[in-house]
């Protein structure tokens, strides 16, 4: 298990990547940049986004879900996996 702020600190580093690729992707499109160019960048910072909600599913699952499980409160330990099954069949 990853301790949870170096789990966080390294979001923030992705995130801060990926603002980066997207004001360049802006700056393609500024550019009149070939289309190509333009989507395989778009895929590149949907594989980053995909990591950094990785990262943050494991985070939850590590400390939210576990602490919920471990508790003696029913209610709690329902809510939080109602939860997470109501994001994952969140439609994007």
């Amino acid at each position: 298990m990853t301790d949870r702020k170096s789990r966080r600190r390294n979001v923030s580093k992705r995130l801060a990547r990926i603002e980066g690729q997207v004001r360049g992707l802006s700056k393609m499109i500024d550019e009149d940049r070939y289309c190509i160019d333009i989507l395989t960048q778009v895929k590149a910072v949907q594989a980053a986004l995909k990591k950094v909600e990785g990262e943050l599913l494991s985070d939850h699952a590590d400390h939210c879900l576990a602490s919920a499980i471990a508790s003696d409160d029913q209610d709690e330990r329902e809510r939080k996996v109602a939860e997470l099954v109501a994001l994952l069949l969140k439609k994007t």
